[in-house]
């Protein structure tokens, strides 16, 4: 009877229970300290299967942008990041050089890294590019002639089929009116070399050939071709187009890469090869700038074009020459653009990284 009677009590107690145990949401507590509702989840706010931590005597829906968002927390912070430029050090950008007056001789030593692109403007308002740097620097040369206000060259001179020198050309040779264009005889079997042939052909023009003698026709400037004077074989930095710029009392001497064969053939020719401002030859290398050469030259200036090498350019033995020599020298990767301005008698400089010399 006692039985009958203690059995009829907890049946009472549990059926008085079951609503409570039928809105519980049983789970055990992981070690994280919550775990994943099964019952009754809209009561507490939450979905079926949400994860959610209990907090004091009941359920909170809070979990659910801190526990299951950890999917979304590994995908968030992966995909915003590179989305934000800093992420992505942009390149640095090129500082243009100011556009002087008309009126006086203008030589522009762009900053094109580890190449040569000089670009001249006579007094006239004729202008003269002279290489183009690398293949990536084409859009800046480009950026540069349209800051300058250059629209038509009346001379494009490619001093020879390295790619530091003619890899930008092709992309002048779209963007402008390119009216003439100078070149040694002698070719290459580069993809760069083709593109600048094929970008000479397709805007109509041929190639001039240069050799010593040769002149580029401009009103109030000589410019005067010294080399190549002999053939140089497969030595492509020994046919390099050499030119002699001369306004009234001031000379200026662009040797492109021209090594110390070819510098001997000009001293043997006899041609004066005195300027008042060299660029020196082959970025600074030793394998130009023959002591001979310097002093047939004599400049007041000398201008390196050259950029982060691994080629030890330019040589502290030439920059010794140099200095001993009395020039000044100025360098593309320590003032970036250099220009020279020449009234005819006396020559100013500017830079983009501060007063040039």
């Amino acid at each position: 009877m006692k039985k009958r009677i203690a059995l009829s009590m907890i049946m009472s107690v549990l059926l008085i229970l079951l609503p409570v145990i039928a809105n519980a949401h049983p789970g055990r507590t992981d070690s994280d300290g919550g775990h994943y509702c099964r019952t009754n989840c809209a009561k507490w706010g939450l979905k079926n299967g949400e994860y959610h931590y209990h907090n004091g005597g009941g359920s909170k829906s809070a979990p659910a942008a801190t526990k299951k968002p950890t999917v979304k927390a590994t995908t968030k912070p992966t995909a915003k990041p590179t989305s934000k430029p800093a992420a992505t050090p942009a390149p640095a950008a090129i500082v243009m050089p100011k556009k002087q007056a008309a009126g006086t001789l203008q030589v522009y030593f762009l900053d094109v890294g580890q190449g040569d692109s000089t670009l001249i403007r006579t007094p006239s308002n004729q202008y003269v590019l002279i290489d183009g740097g690398n293949n990536s620097q084409g859009a800046d040369v480009v950026k540069y002639l349209k800051t300058l206000g250059v629209t038509t060259l009346d001379a494009m001179v490619a001093t020879h089929p390295d790619a530091d020198h003619i890899g930008g050309l092709d992309d002048v040779l779209k963007a402008l009116d390119v009216k003439s264009v100078y070149a040694p005889k002698v070719s290459h079997t580069t993809q760069t070399y083709k593109d600048f042939l094929t970008a000479v052909k397709n805007e109509g023009r041929t190639i001039k050939a240069v050799g010593k003698g040769v002149k580029i026709p401009l009103q109030g400037v000589d410019a005067s071709f010294l080399a190549p004077v002999n053939t140089y074989g497969d030595n492509l930095n020994d046919w390099s187009a050499v030119l002699k710029v001369t306004f009234k009392s001031n000379s200026f001497l662009f040797t492109g890469d021209a090594e110390k064969a070819s510098e001997s053939d000009m001293l043997a020719d006899g041609t004066s090869l005195q300027a008042d401002v060299l660029k020196v030859g082959h970025h600074g290398s030793n394998s130009s700038t023959s002591k001979a050469f310097i002093d047939a030259v004599k400049p007041s200036y000398a201008v390196i074009s050259v950029g982060k090498n691994n080629y030890g350019h330019p040589d502290s033995g030439i920059l010794s020459r140099l200095k001993n020599a009395n020039a000044s020298v100025l360098r593309t990767d320590q003032k970036g653009t250099i220009t020279a301005i020449s009234d005819g008698n006396k020559i100013t400089f500017t830079t983009t990284k501060g007063a040039g010399k």
